[in-house]
């Protein structure tokens, strides 16, 4: 393994999360809807995550094995919650508040989904031994079981609602499917089963996502509307064009056409303000993570290992890729924020406890 990959890790987590707090200085400088207060929450937050990150990079990711199902247990709890008791903010009820706290479950709930089932997949035979078990073994086993805990929080998360976070979910499932060891005819089965059935989805989604959906085959079926956001997000974007507008000159920006533009839509302001190259600097960063991701992946020697890593890696990537698709009219707008950029203190907090265990797992470690 690279000795510099660590050095890789640190060094772009930390222009990545620069990056977001000049985008979030700008997206709030004298904003009569977005405080400057925004700003210098994300950097304190920043300060703090990055001794966390440091702190979970001593921990050995062995430790986190033994906790995975209990930290299961607590996510379905605490998303239990916060159908019962949690905060609305724009007509979501995704907050929780405990002792004068606020966070979102469903953020710290895709962490400990990938613990617990990196967990269960490393738990289960060699993918040579798991060819001779019977159909039934193999179909519960490897995927009813892990399908079941796959849908518990996504169906809790979607009540809040949340489609976004709920449907990353099933991304994680498929990729830590994919490595488990099942043969391959049974994950694509399982995938072609997904994708005949997804339209069935339609009939349960709210007015409001099925109107995400309608304007993102047609923004401008309501550009006053639904449609407004990602119509602003595309002209803020075009018009940064190669170098950008400069820092705080962004007109879609500081006159106040971007709605959300410090949380789910801040990649729009990075294009407004820096241009091509600006954006293009900023993918960069997060593929050289993620490269970080797979590296370590291929050099961890235990099953827990490579699944934790390919879970932390697949979800970071969904994130990123899912964000700036949205914004740039790519993606229906499923309201995922870009890690380490978008302001949310829970939502930082774990991608830099993900950059963390990356650290950790980049490790000589004993086998498992």
């Amino acid at each position: 393994m690279p000795k510099n990959l660590n050095a890789l890790i640190w060094i772009f987590t930390i222009l990545i999360v620069a990056a977001g707090l000049v985008a979030l200085y700008s997206a709030s400088y004298h904003n009569p809807r977005v405080s400057e207060g925004v700003f210098y929450d994300q950097l304190w937050i920043a300060l703090i995550g990055f001794g966390v990150m440091f702190l979970v990079s001593r921990i050995d990711y062995h430790k986190w094995y033994d906790t995975a199902y209990f930290l299961y247990g607590l996510m379905i709890v605490l998303l239990v919650l916060v159908l019962f008791s949690g905060r609305y903010v724009l007509g979501a009820q995704r907050w929780l508040c405990l002792g004068g706290l606020s966070f979102q479950p469903s953020e710290f709930a895709k962490l400990f989904y990938i613990l617990a089932m990196a967990r269960y997949f490393s738990g289960c035979r060699s993918a040579i031994s798991f060819r001779y078990l019977s159909f039934t073994q193999s179909l519960w086993r490897h995927l009813l079981w892990p399908l079941l805990m796959t849908l518990l929080p996504m169906l809790l998360i979607f009540k809040q609602p949340d489609l976004g976070t709920a449907l990353l979910f099933f991304g994680i499932f498929s990729v830590m499917l994919f490595v488990s060891g099942l043969e391959y005819r049974y994950v694509f089965s399982l995938l072609l089963v997904c994708l005949l059935t997804a339209p069935l989805g339609w009939f349960v989604l709210k007015p409001y996502q099925k109107e995400r959906l309608l304007v993102f085959m047609n923004p401008n079926i309501d550009p006053l509307g639904a449609g407004y956001t990602i119509i602003q997000a595309k002209i803020a974007i075009g018009s940064g064009r190669l170098f950008g507008k400069g820092w705080l000159a962004g007109t879609q920006n500081q006159l106040n056409f971007l709605p959300e533009r410090h949380t789910d839509f801040i990649f729009s302001v990075i294009g407004e303000e820096w241009g091509l190259l600006g954006t293009s600097f900023l993918l960069l960063c997060f593929f050289v993570l993620v490269y970080c991701g797979l590296r370590i992946a291929e050099q961890v020697k235990d099953r827990f290992g490579v699944q934790l890593c390919l879970g932390i890696t697949t979800i970071f990537t969904l994130q990123f890729v899912i964000n700036m698709g949205m914004v740039m009219g790519l993606c229906p707008v499923v309201g995922l924020t870009l890690p380490m950029v978008s302001y949310g203190r829970s939502s930082f907090l774990v991608s830099i406890i993900m950059m963390g265990m990356l650290l950790n797992l980049s490790k000589k470690r004993r086998v498992f």
